[in-house]
């Protein structure tokens, strides 16, 4: 059951973003379901990702246990970017623009300090775009809460966007391991004020979030609204798509977190056969991705291998 879903995280995320890909920012109005029919601010095809889901997928890629992660992911995000998605949020690629050709080796610490720069020159960097892609980390990382934070900050400097990837890593974590869904358990590791507002997602409507879910708090609150006022994942995803706004990623965030708790074998298989994006990857080649598990290791080389990631991170 653990390998269903972990199985679930990236395919549950992707099904979430193609079904809210048509319904972006209201391009689309929505009928009585929510339908993988493609459009979007990208044009996309019925079926296909977004950003949300691209940018996991450079994550999922890179083995996150090794001592070059941090570079491997940066790397990935420039190359992802420079091969012109059809769509990337505005802090991301402000980011990403001017560092187009720099070296693997140290890219990572360049993203961190331009993402800074652009804070620094903007006073915001707390959108949502961070947390969309941040569930591959829950399933390949050592010291989840660390690499959660870490990656999140190659691209969004506000420690609020942090805070958001480390309690929906942390709660992915919890139900791929246990099959319970509990987003508080992260809550010891973030800025306290994180309990009242889920309090207030638990009490609210997702549409109550849609005006302002482009915020990285307001997202996670929409989508944890629509898994807690829902039963199932088709159910939940079809309530974050309901909830407006940015609904491509508010329903990739919920998704990977119905994934976790529900597990692939709760997809659809219509969703299932449609999923399609880059990097040419398919659904089932998702389901590979977030099926794979850590090497075997003894319990002495993982308590090493966790240390010199908490390092790194």
């Amino acid at each position: 059951m653990t390998a269903d879903r972990r199985a679930g995280v990236l395919l549950g995320a992707a099904c979430g973003d193609a079904l809210g890909v048509p319904y972006e920012a209201g391009v689309r109005a929505l009928g009585e379901r929510a339908e993988m029919l493609g459009g979007g601010l990208g044009n996309y095809a019925p079926g296909q990702w977004s950003d949300d889901t691209e940018m996991a997928c450079v994550i999922a890629r890179v083995d996150l246990r090794s001592e070059d992660a941090l570079d491997a992911v940066a790397h990935g995000f420039l190359a992802w970017h420079a091969a012109g998605p059809a769509d990337v949020g505005l802090q991301t690629a402000a980011v990403l623009g001017p560092l187009h050709g720099i070296p693997r080796r140290g890219a990572a610490a360049r993203l961190r300090e331009r993402a800074a720069q652009v804070h620094a020159e903007t006073g915001r960097s707390a959108g949502n775009g961070s947390l969309m892609r941040t569930a591959p980390v829950a399933l390949a990382a050592d010291g989840v809460a660390d690499a959660a934070r870490a990656v999140s900050a190659l691209t969004h400097h506000d420690p609020q966007a942090g805070d958001a990837c480390v309690l929906w890593c942390l709660a992915i974590a919890h139900a791929v391991r246990t099959g319970s869904l509990d987003v508080r358990v992260g809550l010891p590791h973030v800025d306290p004020a994180w309990a009242d507002r889920l309090d207030e997602a638990e009490r609210s409507d997702p549409s109550a979030f849609a005006a302002s879910n482009g915020w990285v708090v307001a997202a996670l609150q929409g989508a944890w609204s629509a898994i807690v006022h829902t039963d199932g994942l088709v159910d939940g995803l079809q309530a974050a798509v309901r909830g407006g706004g940015d609904t491509d990623t508010v329903a990739a965030i919920a998704g990977a977190l119905l994934g976790a708790r529900y597990g692939a074998s709760a997809v659809p298989g219509e969703w299932r056969r449609m999923l399609h994006g880059w990097p040419g990857l398919t659904g089932e080649d998702l389901v590979g991705l977030g099926a794979r598990s850590a090497p075997a290791a003894t319990a002495q080389t993982a308590e090493r291998r966790a240390d010199r990631r908490r390092s790194a991170w």
